[in-house]
């Protein structure tokens, strides 16, 4: 005799059996019905205004008669695609801030390819990001714009920030890194932030196959949570596909999850070894072509917004900025989810997008 038939009857294991065909079924029925087009994301109408190589600039159509005078420059991590920002309706960043009166404007990255092997950070920071803020401040006739820089983004900014505060009147951090030395974070770990090439060898891996690929970089975040982010989410795939509407949520978010590019390796060898292998930024040491990146040189008003459960980007990490900058007008804020939570959070999109605009506003 099997041990679970004397734990269970035949009734009640039929009963669950035929709950659960009934609910598998439904939801292939409803798999059938999703189209591709389903799945886009982008609730929010925008026009490219500028192209430069492989990035694009965007600006977000206005929806309030008078928006704040004063754009908002997105500038998204080099990792993933920037569409998180503008995933769904109800779930949009972006279409909150314009509706809260926000002008807003967003650089795509675009796909990096062999033709990019050679770009550095200097040609992200000092090149694209310059030429997309200058391009803003002159269609606005206006000698300085506000930035919200998230995740790596946000790091740029900073970095952007400190080398040419004449441009930039605001900065907003979301869930950005700033203390790269976090020995309890598995993603810092894995990039050498106690063993330096000895965990990761930059170099060789840069050598070796010029861009670093999407894939790799795709796998190396589902590892740091391989139970949750590999298996468990697909074992709960069948109370998911009966819903049509969570199940196309699920979908699109699976979508922009393996939608990574490759990264340019130049660009990619300096951010593993200036930042996560030899903490640079705290340092004042980070090099950008021929000017040297200090934070204290930060001096404008900075928000810095941080998520209490992120497993990427630590409190500890985002937090260590207030040490490092020299402005005296910082404000922290944080909000009770992990990283992605700061995007699709149905509460925090409640709350996230009044804090970003009523601070950008106080400050004119």
């Amino acid at each position: 005799m099997w041990p679970f038939l004397t734990q269970m009857k035949l009734e009640d294991a039929t009963k669950d059996y035929r709950e659960f065909t009934e609910k598998t079924l439904k939801g292939l029925e409803n798999l059938k019905r999703v189209r591709e087009e389903d799945i886009e994301s982008g609730v929010s109408e925008k026009e490219a205004v500028y192209r430069e190589d492989k990035i694009t600039l965007y600006r977000f159509k206005p929806v309030v008669e008078n928006p704040f005078p004063i754009p908002l420059l997105m500038v998204y991590a080099l990792v993933n695609r920037p569409y998180m920002v503008d995933l769904q309706e109800g779930r949009s960043l972006v279409a909150n801030l314009l509706k809260l009166g926000l002008d807003v404007y967003l650089i795509d990255w675009g796909y990096p390819t062999r033709a990019d092997r050679w770009l550095t950070l200097d040609d992200y920071i000092n090149g694209y990001i310059d030429n997309c803020v200058d391009f803003i401040r002159k269609s606005h006739h206006l000698d300085k714009i506000n930035l919200l820089g998230i995740c790596q983004g946000g790091t740029f900014s900073l970095c952007y920030s400190s080398l040419h505060p004449d441009k930039v009147k605001n900065i907003v951090v979301m869930v950005a890194p700033i203390d790269f030395y976090q020995t309890d974070t598995l993603l810092n770990m894995r990039g050498g932030c106690t063993l330096g090439a000895e965990a990761l060898d930059v170099d060789l891996m840069v050598e070796a196959m010029g861009n670093v690929p999407g894939d790799y970089l795709n796998m190396e975040f589902l590892e740091l949570k391989p139970l949750q982010l590999g298996y468990q989410k697909y074992l709960d795939l069948p109370d998911i596909m009966e819903d049509e509407a969570k199940l196309v949520n699920f979908l699109r978010m699976e979508k922009w999850i393996f939608d990574s590019p490759d990264q340019a390796g130049e660009a990619y060898r300096q951010f593993l070894k200036d930042f996560y292998q030899q903490n640079k930024l705290i340092k004042g040491e980070v090099m950008l072509g021929e000017k040297r990146v200090d934070l204290h040189n930060v001096t404008m008003p900075i928000l810095n917004l941080y998520a209490e459960k992120d497993h990427l980007v630590p409190p500890p990490s985002s937090l260590a900025l207030a040490n490092y900058i020299g402005t005296s007008d910082y404000t922290a804020c944080s909000f009770p989810v992990g990283h992605i939570g700061m995007y699709v959070s149905g509460k925090v999109q409640r709350d996230l997008p009044p804090t970003i605009v009523d601070w950008l506003k106080a400050r004119g």
